[in-house]
């Protein structure tokens, strides 16, 4: 892979054996990677690197990096990752609300970080390119804006779903019609919950399907069966 389709990671770690450590995994896994101990330092790398990815450590030696996150989520629009000793459900969550994609507690599993980043990258891709295109979609009664993340019914009347939700629902869509399996559609999730399997899926469906009033037989989102779920009746996108 050469130095212009590599995937660019900025690491936030004082501690210089984890950041060490992860630097040299990721490098072998053929990201071109920048080394950072400080929030200076990171400010100074993010705008540098322009990175698609960013490890970054709660506890820095000159502040806090939650609200480093925030700040460079003004400047990049790079994928955020805490990779941390605090592993509170509070920081957790705070850091996920703020600014992050992933929450990670050390020690590192480094394969499962390494998953979790290239879903994050696959995802970013998918955002980005949506974005150049339209991005609004009739399907049945409803329409959907895939970038505003907004759903509401033909009439204007809006539908509220959760991010996981509607993460789900926007993989349908995106699919026209053709089948996702079970293990697809965990990875479209995964970025948010940290426990994810086949129920998971499954109960996300059964949610989707009562607030579109659908029965799930014949309806807008439909089973297939030994493998998985496909949107149910014709996707147009508006010219």
């Amino acid at each position: 892979m050469d130095a212009t389709s590599q995937e660019r990671l900025v690491i936030v770690e004082d501690d210089p054996v984890t950041r060490t450590v992860i630097a040299g995994y990721f490098t072998d896994q053929g990201f071109q990677v920048e080394e950072t101990e400080t929030v200076v330092q990171a400010r100074q790398a993010v705008r540098r690197v322009r990175p698609d990815l960013i490890f970054i450590d709660v506890v820095l030696p000159d502040g806090d990096g939650f609200e480093l996150a925030r700040e460079l989520q003004s400047v990049s629009d790079a994928g955020i990752i805490f990779v941390t000793q605090r592993d509170a459900d509070v920081d957790r969550i705070v850091g996920l609300e703020l600014a992050g994609d992933h929450y990670v507690s050390k020690p590192v599993d480094l394969r499962d970080l390494l998953a979790r980043a290239r879903s994050l990258l696959r995802r970013r891709r998918i955002e980005r390119d949506m974005a150049r295109r339209n991005t609004v979609a009739t399907f049945g009664p409803f329409t959907v804006d895939l970038l505003r993340r907004e759903l509401a019914t033909i009439n204007g009347d809006p539908i509220r779903l959760t991010r996981g939700e509607f993460d789900l629902l926007a993989a349908l869509v995106e699919s026209a019609g053709h089948p996702l399996s079970r293990d697809y559609l965990i990875e479209v999730v995964s970025n948010r919950f940290t426990d994810v399997d086949a129920r998971s899926v499954d109960a996300l469906v059964a949610r989707l399907r009562r607030k579109l009033g659908d029965t799930g037989k014949s309806g807008v989102i439909a089973t297939v069966s030994g493998m998985g779920y496909k949107i149910g009746v014709p996707v147009e996108r508006d010219v």
